[in-house]
């Protein structure tokens, strides 16, 4: 693969299907700094993962992604770009290996919306800490960092066990008592979510999770948490909530 040809196609390609009205209107739901073109998120993975259909080696694959994300427009980041750098890293994440956990963190750090990171904490770290049990060690260092985006990130890569039916049920607890008094909404409502999708599979932990500690959940958190138990059991724990 010709790493530069790739990208360069890319975004042609991408810059072919302009939309500006879609690109401001994005770029003001988003509250984004960076250039938008204004194509519509499938159309964008349709055009970034045909880069590796044939499926590259792992240099090839994060050259591509580290120069797609670096991609500037008139001085600022472009949103698509970083969006397709996402796209080939989750199709291709197989190829990763745990030194790419370096570069997830560059990722992260340079990202400030939920719109990257969600997709790089679940799909990219946490595949990554899934096929590489001791990695976790990393998520225990970043859940106390002072980048609101890394303490979701690692919060958010722990989604990936619990789809797989292998829930990292001790740092679930851990992660939930470091973060259970953070005033970020995006904080709150990480740790929400990875209790609502644990509790489709093991409700009984949420619930004596949640239990104890329902006069210090916050109600963004509890709301989602308490979505898919019983009835009964989420009656009993929202009067509870702040």
């Amino acid at each position: 693969m010709d790493v530069e040809e790739e990208a360069s196609r890319i975004l042609a390609e991408l810059r072919a299907q302009a939309d500006p009205v879609r690109a401001e209107g994005e770029k003001r739901y988003l509250k984004s700094d960076l250039a938008h073109i204004g194509v519509p998120v499938p159309a964008l993975r349709k055009v970034a993962l045909s880069a590796v259909k044939s499926a590259p080696t792992r240099e090839e694959l994060v050259a591509l992604a580290v120069t797609l994300w670096d991609v500037t427009e008139e001085g600022r980041p472009v949103h698509e770009a970083r969006m397709a750098a996402i796209e080939v890293l989750v199709k291709r994440v197989a190829l990763l290996e745990p030194r790419d956990v370096e570069l997830t963190e560059r990722l992260v750090r340079d990202s400030a919306s939920w719109v990257y990171v969600d997709q790089l904490a679940e799909k990219v770290v946490g595949a990554l800490v899934v096929r590489n049990p001791d990695l976790a060690a990393v998520l225990d260092a970043w859940v106390a960092d002072p980048y609101m985006w890394v303490r979701r990130t690692a919060m958010l890569a722990l989604l990936a066990g619990v789809r797989a039916g292998d829930p990292d049920l001790d740092r679930i607890g851990r992660y939930g008592d470091a973060l259970i008094g953070e005033r970020e909404f995006f904080i709150r409502k990480a740790l929400g979510w990875v209790l609502r999708e644990l509790s489709k599979k093991d409700p009984e932990w949420v619930a004596a999770w949640v239990e104890p500690r329902v006069g210090t959940v916050s109600g963004v958190t509890l709301r989602e948490a308490v979505r898919h138990l019983p009835p009964e059991v989420a009656t009993r724990l929202k009067p509870a909530s702040r």
